[in-house]
């Protein structure tokens, strides 16, 4: 069982100044909105209700933040979460790319996604969420420009793949492998960019991303967890 499965909500902040202080690794999930990143979150955690998805796209604006550590997996989740046990943290970016979103709050949007990701000591690597039909509009673009002077890793996850068929399918992760492998350093290096396909509705992917989560954040190292529920059932809508 993944230890994934532990992930609590630890806090939500709408300020750089209010972010968590912990000194534990950070991998966060960001995309377009409707991309699926809060269906992806929740299947990954096999919680159903750990992230909310805004009943109005685009206009959840703070990063919320999930403990993976300091749970008692197995006795009721409301049991109080020991903080010095805290391993890494999940975080949920808001959401991108939604035109009805009011122009100030957008700009301050872009400022808290760019600052965060540019300039977070904490932040071990970003999961990408692309919707496998339309991958790599022009902010998702931005959001690996964004991300890749850092040098940290980027997984990208293509969700909805279920609505693919199976040529469809392996197209997309090829032209999103050559799509990231374009990404270099001055030294010509390509950055270390991967992706898979996903999908909530038949369960694609889950067991390589929640392999690929634990690798960044060096949760691998951790016991593995035996005494969780067997997994909900999710649809990929989110």
């Amino acid at each position: 069982m993944s230890i994934l499965w532990q992930a609590r909500f630890f806090t939500t902040v709408n300020h750089l100044r209010d972010l968590p202080t912990l000194p534990v690794p950070e991998v966060a999930f960001a995309g377009r909105s409707n991309a699926g990143k809060s269906t992806a979150i929740n299947i990954l955690c096999n919680q159903k209700k750990l992230c909310f998805a805004s009943k109005t796209p685009g206009r959840t604006q703070h990063i919320n933040f999930f403990s993976i550590g300091g749970a008692h997996v197995g006795q009721h989740r409301k049991d109080e979460t020991r903080q010095d046990e805290i391993r890494a943290l999940l975080v949920d970016l808001p959401g991108y790319g939604y035109a009805e979103v009011p122009g100030a709050a957008k700009n301050h949007w872009n400022i808290l996604l760019g600052n965060y990701v540019q300039k977070r000591d904490q932040l071990a690597a970003l999961i990408l969420i692309m919707d496998s039909r339309r991958p790599f509009t022009d902010l998702d673009k931005q959001m690996l420009e964004w991300f890749a002077p850092t040098g940290r890793p980027i997984h990208c996850l293509l969700t909805k793949a279920d609505k693919l068929n199976r040529n469809d399918a392996t197209n997309a992760l090829r032209l999103a492998q050559n799509i990231l492998a374009s990404y270099v350093d001055a030294n010509g290096t390509p950055y270390p960019f991967t992706a898979q396909l996903f999908s909530a509705l038949n369960r694609t992917g889950i067991e390589e991303a929640d392999a690929k989560i634990r690798e960044l954040t060096g949760l691998n190292n951790l016991p593995a967890i035996e005494d969780l529920d067997k997994p909900d059932n999710f649809s990929d809508q989110a």
